[in-house]
């Protein structure tokens, strides 16, 4: 694993809401305007099953909680380990695409991506799909993200 120190931010990440005072209705910001310069990194997609696994798949690395609350939090931290590597924060991230097989688990897997990003709201969109890469595998997330240059 390759230490990184904590780079300098010569860009900004600005919410953008064309009706400001409706902002804290939303859990998402509808766009994220990237001010000044960075380098961006786009996610793989990221499920409960662990970042590294065999391919073709193995049943054994793909057995999931059928909670979703456990399946995004296995995905963020998927998602953690790939941010803190290039010293990058939640706060980074610009957008995020969020794929459910269900969307009645929207509400749950928003709350607990919300201890991860805490105040932080990146564009966002949320699809619903019938199936992902392993069975039982609920939610799925890539994310864009301004990576902070090295001083």
């Amino acid at each position: 694993m390759t230490v990184m120190t904590k780079p300098s931010r010569d860009f900004r990440l600005e919410p953008v809401h064309p009706k400001p005072d409706q902002a804290h209705t939303m859990p998402y910001a509808p766009a994220v305007h990237v001010v000044g310069a960075c380098d961006l990194m786009f996610l793989s997609g990221a499920t409960a099953s662990p970042l590294y696994h065999k391919h073709p798949h193995v049943d054994e690395e793909h057995a999931h909680s059928h909670r979703i609350e456990d399946q995004t939090r296995n995905a963020m931290e998927a998602i953690k380990s790939i941010l803190d590597n290039v010293g990058a924060s939640w706060r980074d991230v610009v957008k995020v695409t969020k794929y459910l097989t269900d969307m009645r688990d929207a509400d749950a897997m928003h709350a607990t991506m919300g201890k991860y990003f805490g105040d932080w709201k990146p564009a966002s969109t949320m699809i619903c799909i019938n199936q992902l890469s392993s069975p039982g595998a609920r939610i799925e997330l890539d994310m864009i993200v301004a990576v902070p240059r090295k001083a």
